[in-house]
């Protein structure tokens, strides 16, 4: 049992991906994934609506270096780098992804794949490395369909 009491198993790397839950789970995932020693991130994505707002709202979060990029190819690389933010993981908390996914899905659709790809490289290397984007109620049930 860990300190908090919540074993979710957030240290196991093969387990570890992208996954969207609602925004009363992202306390729980947070306090999860610091009991597992990792590191975790919540980003603020409300009133976030396009990719310029995003990427950073996204730099900021995780402290990217002034030289880094603000593009895709940018936020991926950085992605699967995190020098300068050491962990033996990560967990990535998305508070508000809803309102991107409603105005933006494109973009929301990019997000999620180039995290799903920064989740498969660092499995590669045995890190865990956990997104969790909160949507609304209305969008969970529609991905459940």
């Amino acid at each position: 049992m860990t300190e908090s009491g919540f074993e979710l198993g957030l240290d196991d790397p093969a387990r570890a991906g992208v996954f969207f839950v609602a925004s009363s789970d992202l306390d729980v995932l947070g306090a999860a994934g610091r009991d597992a020693g990792l590191r975790a991130r919540r980003l603020d994505l409300l009133g976030c609506t396009n990719k310029a707002t995003l990427l950073l709202r996204i730099a900021v979060a995780l402290d990217f270096p002034l030289s880094a990029g603000r593009n895709w190819d940018a936020l991926s690389d950085c992605l699967r780098d995190l020098e300068w933010l050491p962990g033996p993981g990560y967990v990535l908390l998305f508070d508000g992804a809803g309102e991107l996914h409603r105005d933006a899905e494109a973009d929301f659709d990019t997000l999620v794949d180039i995290l799903d790809e920064a989740s498969a490289e660092w499995a590669k290397r045995k890190v865990p490395f956990w997104a969790f984007l909160a949507l609304r109620e209305s969008d969970l049930v529609n991905l459940e369909d």
